[in-house]
């Protein structure tokens, strides 16, 4: 028996992200005869009624078919990319505002979308995600994901301020802006926004870039893993050079950033009492 059509079935529901509603395929014109020969030759498998996908689909889209919810807020944003703080320890979904959830091993959010969810779907629009985060995360990490959204170019700031915000979405939206290159660098300006000082970030200094510039000489270098080696050596080389050249350097690590805020922001207080951030 020629299976050709069955096969025709399977690659479309991979091409749709391999979990997909049959409906959607009827309406395509496939037959409802050939989505159910692709299920007898195990091309496709029934997830749950209304829902079939391909045997290697993403466990993630196939939990949220069975489970009757979308994927958004943090485990969204992390599938597209952006700067998630922390990875959850569950995933983060939505209630669609249709039938029932069934009970998900997730952390689900209740609020009314933004953006009205398709019924296709199974991952929120980028302007839902940023409205659960909105709601889920604290201020400062909420931030750092949107900017990373706008930096990234995954929606459009002048866009979003034309939305019907609600709630911590709505004083967000007036504050962030697309420029930041990294969620961490969202943090430390938010964090020291209250010393009332200039903060430049990404510039150039002495032929290298330095993450952090406060005020005219306080140089705030934060390293990541990749900081060893020779790249180490040329960190020691370019601090000696801003020192020679009238910069006070303060070298940290992205852990203390991170987990032991407190110790870093106590060194930028004691430099600024100082004045070693003035020329």
């Amino acid at each position: 028996m020629d299976d050709t059509p069955a096969r025709a079935v399977a690659t479309r529901v991979a091409s749709l992200g391999g979990v997909v509603r049959p409906t959607r395929l009827v309406l395509e014109g496939h037959s409802r005869h050939r989505i159910t020969q692709a299920l007898d030759r195990g091309l496709v498998v029934r997830v749950v009624r209304g829902w079939i996908a391909v045997p290697d689909a993403d466990a993630h889209l196939v939990a949220a078919a069975r489970t009757g919810v979308v994927l958004s807020c943090v485990t969204a944003a992390e599938r597209l990319g952006l700067w998630v703080a922390e990875r959850p320890d569950r995933p983060h979904v939505a209630y669609p505002g249709r039938g029932r959830v069934r009970e998900p091993a997730a952390v689900v959010h209740w609020h009314r979308p933004i953006v009205p969810r398709h019924p296709d779907l199974l991952e929120d629009e980028i302007e839902n995600v940023l409205l659960t985060v909105a709601a889920c995360q604290p201020y400062e990490k909420a931030r750092a994901l949107w900017e990373s959204a706008l930096n990234k170019k995954a929606v459009d700031l002048s866009h979003l301020r034309r939305l019907p915000w609600n709630g911590a979405a709505r004083r967000l939206v007036h504050e962030v802006s697309p420029w930041a290159d990294s969620g961490l660098e969202t943090l430390v300006i938010v964090r020291l926004r209250w010393l009332g000082l200039p903060i430049r970030t990404q510039i150039w200094i002495a032929g290298h870039r330095v993450d952090f510039l406060i005020g005219e000489r306080l140089v705030l270098q934060v390293d990541g893993g990749h900081h060893v080696g020779a790249q180490r050596t040329e960190d020691i080389r370019h601090d000696a050079e801003l020192m020679l050249l009238g910069y006070h350097v303060i070298r940290v690590g992205y852990d203390q950033v991170m987990h032991h805020w407190p110790e870093v922001q106590e060194r930028i207080m004691h430099a600024v009492a100082q004045g070693l951030h003035r020329a």
